[in-house]
């Protein structure tokens, strides 16, 4: 159904936008593609920095900035749009800017108090439940005072948001969990490229931020032009008829139900451990905060919601990584200096590479990898003499009067065994080819600036190593920026400005606020390294500090402590630390106050609360807006259909909580997917539905259903569980050696390819209809 407030700004002129696009865009291309694939060549040292790495790390991004910033200085210049502004509008900014002053110096001044509060004497706890009930009451006061049931105003704040503002809403809207929590953990990890099977490190600084030129380029101000409340508005506008708006409708929902899913697993981690609660009221807790913004007050709640979190957010992640680079290093700018530890950390790896002891913990990971490759290669024998050797072991406990907790140990051990034949295959070699991974050189860590796996001057399968490597990582690259330009959430922000330049000003903005983040990430990761690797590693098991007890008792698969060797003493392999850990724990990791440690975590909450708002608002407008209302378009029907956009809203977020509670996966492989998902369903179609005007219906619905089947194909056909089920071989099924995480490559290209030769076939020689395309296409 047509929105009646929708209408059309003149065209734009064609030539010369297209070819300060193209230039951009080339600019674009060289800074990311062009810089990582020749990364293995770039090597050379300056300063300490070796080049590929800092241009990777930093140099593109600052590429990207001048790229979004430059073309929204010359459109702007160039564009003459005939949209005109609200009078009252700089007044109305100049009190916004009042009031935002008063909240930062506010917020601050909450922060030193705590900090006093706690060198008094007030407990941990109570730190952290301030904290958290604070500023998720801060964010529900905002819902209730900005609540709303004008359509205009719950799809897209009324369309009066500053650039500056929207910029920083889209920015705490963008830098999800994945993003505060785990993309310094995946850095940490996986250094500059990670192995071969495993892309990541600074693969997501350069998709997530490459990934708004070509939103800022390509999309956003096209659509904001054509006054539209949600993205498959767009389709059902360009391409006419019910089914490229319901297809799209549907595609928003599960790549933004993927995406929430892994903001709310990452609410339920954060409350609990300032709380205390267990893992599933966590979730509980936080869901409350982000329902009242989103159901009461639409996206105008949401928009202010998500400003004043990201000043929660930004505060929470600089202060700890300026603290620990002036610890170290004695200057807070951490972005500008971490490079000094580069070498350092290069040195220590070399040591750890030839050290008896790590050698020890690797011999023993190698060994146990052997003993599950014979387990499995003896089924189901081996399934019953181990359940054997259990009985014995609770007899002999048993009979001995050993302590009931030893006991009880041993009987959750038995319980834990797997039931049968096919279950002990399974988690057998899921356990095998952990530890073959473990008894690597740094449990399998890469060096970290090391650019790719293996070697192209080595041996024939270092040479097979570094291509995959590379390729993956171009791919994982590739899928991350596609899926930037095409995620619902981050699109409709842009709606929300006052024209089509404040939507190029936002674009700018919101890349600039994202990169004070982008940029400090990986010089968190660097710094953790190094004080793991200079003061943890080493300590005796007995002396190591409390927060590992305390975070592996919330989360084991977190972080974990083992003593391989049995040395008792902590080796570099024998501490496993997930991704989602390290950004949370670095206060404790430097010796940060605990305030500090509250403040981050309440940052990680407000992270995952307003992506968490934005996805949710997304999906009920998509359900609501776009596929089940079917009333009439007065201002009764209008009200209604916010109702309904409401409670789709609120039943999708407790099934969300639901899923979120079952852990399916760790937060970056739930949000990666996400990215694949929205890029091979909505980028192809998008992009020829803007700047070709011989895409047709048939074409555009044919493209979407093609990219998003081959997409979620190419994903569940890599999954063990669902190879076993359907009787597929054990090896792998992935093409060119593409991970599944990678699967929208594949997508975009048959969204594309499927898009062109459909559209060909079914363009109609009636020219009445071609008349009336034609005139859709230059409104575009």
């Amino acid at each position: 159904m047509m929105n009646p407030e929708v209408s059309f700004s003149e065209p734009q002129p064609t030539t010369s936008f297209s070819r300060l696009q193209a230039w951009f865009l080339l600019v674009w291309f060289l800074a990311s593609f062009g810089v990582v694939f020749f990364a293995h060549d770039l090597r050379q040292v300056l300063a300490g920095w070796p080049i590929s790495y800092w241009f990777a790390a930093q140099g593109s991004l600052m590429v990207f900035i001048l790229v979004v910033g430059g073309y929204a200085w010359f459109a702007n210049r160039a564009d003459n749009d005939p949209l005109l502004v609200d009078p009252g509008f700089a007044k109305y900014t100049r009190r916004i800017h009042k009031r935002f002053l008063a909240y930062v110096v506010l917020f601050l001044l909450f922060v030193v108090a705590l900090g006093l509060a706690e060198r008094a004497g007030l407990k941990k706890i109570w730190v952290g439940a301030i904290f958290l009930f604070a500023t998720v009451f801060l964010y529900a006061l905002i819902g209730i005072y900005d609540r709303t049931s004008k359509a205009s105003e719950y799809y897209v704040a009324g369309r009066r948001i500053p650039a500056m503002y929207n910029g920083m809403a889209v920015a705490a809207d963008w830098m999800s969990a994945a993003s505060f929590i785990s993309m310094a953990g995946g850095l940490y990890l996986q250094g500059f490229s990670g192995s071969g099977s495993q892309p990541g490190g600074l693969v997501y600084v350069l998709g997530w931020t490459g990934g708004f030129c070509l939103v800022a380029l390509l999309v956003a101000p096209h659509l904001r032009k054509m006054n539209l409340y949600t993205v498959p508005d767009f389709f059902g506008r360009r391409f006419g008829g019910r089914w490229p708006r319901i297809i799209a409708a549907w595609a928003a929902v599960l790549c933004s139900f993927t995406y929430v899913v892994a903001q709310i697993y990452g609410v339920g981690l954060i409350t609990s451990r300032l709380t205390g609660v267990q893992f599933e009221i966590g979730i509980l807790l936080g869901l409350g905060g982000v329902l009242v913004c989103s159901f009461l007050g639409g996206m105008r709640a949401v928009t202010w919601t998500q400003v004043t979190q990201y000043v929660v957010l930004i505060l929470a992640f600089l202060i700890p990584v300026s603290w620990l680079a002036y610890k170290q290093l004695g200057n807070p700018m951490a972005p500008m200096i971490y490079g000094q530890q580069l070498p350092k950390i290069a040195e220590m790896e070399r040591q750890l590479m030839i050290s008896s002891s790590e050698l020890a913990v690797i011999n023993e990971y190698a060994r146990r990898a052997q003993d599950y490759a014979e387990k499995i290669r003896n089924l189901p024998e081996s399934l019953e003499i181990e359940r054997k050797r259990q009985r014995d072991e609770i007899q002999r406990l048993t009979q001995s009067h050993a302590d009931e907790a030893g006991i009880v140990a041993a009987r959750r051990t038995m319980a834990a065994l797997p039931r049968d034949e096919a279950s002990a295959r399974e988690r057998w070699t899921r356990a095998m080819h952990e530890n073959q991974d473990l008894a690597k050189p740094l449990a399998g860590m890469p060096p970290h600036t090391h650019p790719f796996a293996g070697d192209p001057d080595g041996t024939r399968e270092e040479k097979m190593s570094f291509e995959t490597s590379r390729i993956n990582f171009l791919a994982l690259m590739f899928c991350l920026m596609i899926g930037t330009a095409g995620l619902p959430h981050l699109l409709t922000r842009f709606y929300t400005t006052a024209s089509v330049k404040e939507t190029r000003n936002s674009a700018t903005w919101s890349l600039v606020f994202i990169a004070l983040l982008y940029l400090a990430a990986p010089a968190l990761a660097v710094l953790v390294k190094f004080e793991i690797m200079e003061h943890l590693v080493g300590q005796r098991f007995d002396e190591l500090p409390t927060w590992i007890a305390q975070w592996t008792r919330l989360e084991p698969s977190l972080i974990s402590v083992s003593d391989i060797n049995g040395d008792q003493i902590l080796q570099f392999a024998e501490l496993r630390l997930g991704a989602d850990i390290v950004m949370l724990a670095t206060p404790e990791i430097g010796g940060l106050p605990y305030v500090i440690s509250g403040l981050v975590a309440a940052g990680g909450l407000a992270a995952a609360l307003s992506t968490a708002d934005g996805l949710l608002l997304t999906i009920g407008n998509a359900l609501a807006y776009d596929l089940f209302y079917k009333g009439k378009s007065d201002r009764t029907g209008a009200v209604r259909r916010v109702m309904l956009s409401k409670f789709a809203l609120l039943l999708v977020a407790l099934v969300a909580a639901y899923v979120a509670a079952q852990r399916p996966a760790d937060i970056l492989i739930l949000v990666s997917a996400s990215f694949s998902l929205a890029g091979a369903a909505f980028v192809p179609v998008m992009i020829l539905g803007i700047y070709w005007r011989g895409a047709t219906r048939q074409g555009a619905v044919a493209g979407m259903l093609s990219g998003l089947g081959l997409t979620l194909y190419y994903m569940l056909i890599n999954v063990p569980g669902v190879r076993s089920w359907l009787g597929l071989t054990a090896s792998s099924g992935q093409w060119f050696g593409i991970e599944p995480i990678s699967a929208g490559v594949f997508g975009v290209a048959a969204g594309i390819t499927v898009t062109v030769l459909v559209s060909w076939m079914t363009r109609l020689p009636n020219h009445v209809h071609l008349e009336v395309q034609d005139e859709v296409i230059k409104k575009l």
